[in-house]
């Protein structure tokens, strides 16, 4: 299959994806950081309308879409405006000509502006010890299966969590490069899910 990862530098994905022979490309604006050469540097709209592809694997930027931040839009302004424009860009990939297409995000607002995520998985259900609430819309697919669920739950406190359950990389100007970064890679066991499931 010819496969797009949007929004995505690190390349899990991707790789996941080409490790069982899919020729699997991401995009994003940001360089890839394996420095790939099955990486495309630009708009992924851009990418997902002029090239061919049979499946589409979204990432887009949660910063204005992601439950955890919308409390700002009443308070700074344009910040609504900016969340306006990313939901119009989630739709724009909904309409990219793909038969198969994921959207994957956190618990946020694409839930009512869009619809109900088809699925909410966790990667503690993919062998992974994390909890990280991700939401995927599916279109042509079928819902992931779990492959290997940690002993648990989620009840249990897991290894990117504080004992209060906040994830381990604190907020803050000086943590923020690093935290945005960090906390937008997918997991290896969805990744491979993906990749073995949908691939």
């Amino acid at each position: 299959m010819r496969v797009l990862v949007a929004c995505e530098f690190s390349g899990v994905v991707r790789e996941a994806f080409r490790a069982r022979g899919h020729d699997a490309w991401s995009c994003d604006l940001l360089p890839a950081d394996d420095a790939s050469p099955h990486h495309h540097q630009m708009d992924a709209i851009q990418v997902a309308n002029i090239l061919p592809w049979d499946l589409m694997i979204a990432h887009p930027p949660c910063t204005y879409l992601a439950a955890s931040g919308l409390h700002w839009n009443n308070k700074r302004p344009g910040r609504q405006q900016l969340t306006d424009e990313a939901i119009q860009f989630v739709w724009n990939l909904l309409d990219s000509p793909i038969e198969k297409i994921a959207i994957e995000n956190p618990i946020g607002c694409l839930s009512t502006k869009l619809r109900k995520p088809d699925q909410i998985i966790q990667p503690w259900q993919f062998g992974e010890d994390a909890s990280k609430a991700t939401c995927l819309w599916l279109k042509n697919l079928p819902q992931l299966v779990y492959t290997n669920v940690l002993p648990g739950g989620k009840q249990a406190r897991r290894a990117n969590q504080t004992p209060s359950g906040q994830n381990k990389i604190p907020p803050g100007r000086k943590n923020r490069p690093a935290r945005w970064k960090l906390r937008s890679i997918t997991y290896q066991g969805i990744a491979d899910a993906m990749a073995s499931q949908w691939g």
